[in-house]
């Protein structure tokens, strides 16, 4: 255990030093820094190989004394993932009043302003004291600072990076006074479109989000809630809005769809298509196909997350309204989808077709060859089996005759079967 080998550690330091009392003063000093740089060497090559959490364990589990002397042996580049680990008052103790640095993500806060929305950006625990959020918006959290958050408000916020349950028994669920949805964003870049997981947690009149990626939808709302008096009265309008426009941000997604496969389909239809452009086609085709079903699923997942608001009667009448539209609208969206897909199907049909037409006029060349080399052959072959008299030897005009019936012998069929248009 790495709380007992600290405390052997701890107790061998205090041993050895205990036992030089007794020697002269100037041999005393000397052997106490000896021994004190030995056993606190090997104290810091232990605390190296464990995690913060660890340390933090092991420092609450050790009296006052020993927890300023193990302090001192952790890294100061992980300081402040250990001052996390323990609690504020063994925080004070070993530190005082700093507060420990929260990391890269950016965690801002949202409070109503003269009805405006109005950001707050959150650096440590006393920005905290001095805003009445609605929305606390964490972007790209780590541990550290998710517990800052989660320690002030009293609720314990996920680590985005692990929100990968499908089962709405694991999204959508209120524990104690808490509403946690968790619900799928679409962030649509050319070549590169997918679906980020988001956090949703309401508690009280304060809707906190958690996501690993910066959202189109996000920055909308941001803009528009800060330019126009009265879009959001509380939390809950808050995330009815972020639904409403993750519902109009797929909507445009499908429009962009629209526009590219007509592009497509008039490359398909157009008369002659090579191979090459049909890869091209394919790949442009596939790409499609990818976003549309990247829409239906977050539509679907989206319906899910409003329908359980609706069913947890949480919203106002107003609110219940907007709901009701947002739910319309991706039935909309659900049928743009579902015809898309026909479209597409459609369109992965042709292209394949003209492929198959083009690898059948390569193979027609070789089956025409194939046949017309038949009669020449077998005038060859015939030719060839006259042992007993050889016309070559005697007669002049042997090898001209078999050569000019072996020309006729491919004219023929040739002239033929294009007059009963067979080749075209």
């Amino acid at each position: 255990m790495p709380l007992q080998t600290v405390n052997e550690l701890l107790r061998k330091h205090r041993l050895i030093e205990s036992m030089v009392q007794n020697q002269p003063l100037p041999r005393r000093k000397l052997v106490i820094s000896l021994v004190q740089k030995q056993h606190l060497a090997e104290l810091n090559a232990f605390l190296q190989r464990l995690s913060a959490v660890e340390i933090g364990q092991i420092l609450s589990a050790l009296n006052s004394e020993d927890a300023v002397l193990v302090w001192g042996q952790v890294e100061a580049a992980r300081q402040d993932d250990v001052l996390w680990e323990i609690s504020d008052n063994l925080r004070e103790q070993l530190v005082g009043d700093r507060e420990p640095h929260c990391g890269e993500g950016q965690m801002s806060a949202f409070e109503l302003v003269e009805g405006r929305l109005a950001k707050v950006a959150i650096t440590c625990r006393h920005d905290l004291y001095a805003v009445n959020p609605i929305w606390i918006d964490l972007l790209a959290p780590n541990k550290a600072q998710r517990i800052l958050i989660g320690q002030h408000y009293g609720l314990d916020l996920p680590d985005p990076y692990e929100l990968t349950d499908l089962e709405s028994s694991a999204r959508f669920y209120v524990e104690q006074n808490e509403i946690h949805v968790h619900s799928d964003f679409l962030l649509d870049r050319e070549g590169e479109s997918r679906c980020v997981p988001v956090a949703f947690v309401l508690r009280g009149d304060i809707l906190f989000s958690v996501r690993s990626e910066e959202l189109p939808v996000f920055r909308l709302q941001r803009l528009r809630a800060r330019t126009q008096p009265g879009f959001v009265t509380d939390s809950k309008d808050m995330l009815l809005d972020l639904y409403g426009a993750e519902a109009e941000y797929s909507a445009d997604a499908l429009e962009d769809i629209y526009t590219e496969l007509e592009a497509v389909s008039k490359k398909v239809l157009s008369q002659d298509i090579s191979d090459e452009d049909a890869e091209q086609i394919l790949a442009d085709i596939a790409e499609e196909e990818d976003l549309n079903g990247r829409i239906r699923r977050n539509m679907l997942d989206t319906q899910r997350a409003v329908s359980f608001l609706v069913r947890r009667k949480l919203l106002s009448p107003a609110q219940l309204e907007d709901a009701q539209q947002i739910l319309r609208d991706i039935e909309s969206l659900n049928s743009h989808t579902a015809f898309l897909f026909d479209k597409i199907n459609f369109l992965m049909d042709a292209t394949v077709g003209f492929i198959n037409i083009n690898q059948n006029k390569v193979i027609k060349i070789f089956s025409i060859a194939s046949v017309a080399m038949l009669p020449p052959t077998l005038i060859a072959s015939i030719y060839g089996m006259n042992f007993e008299h050889i016309p070559e030897l005697e007669w002049m005009l042997g090898y001209p005759i078999a050569l000019t019936m072996m020309a006729f012998s491919i004219l023929l069929p040739y002239l033929y079967f294009k007059r009963k248009g067979w080749l075209r």
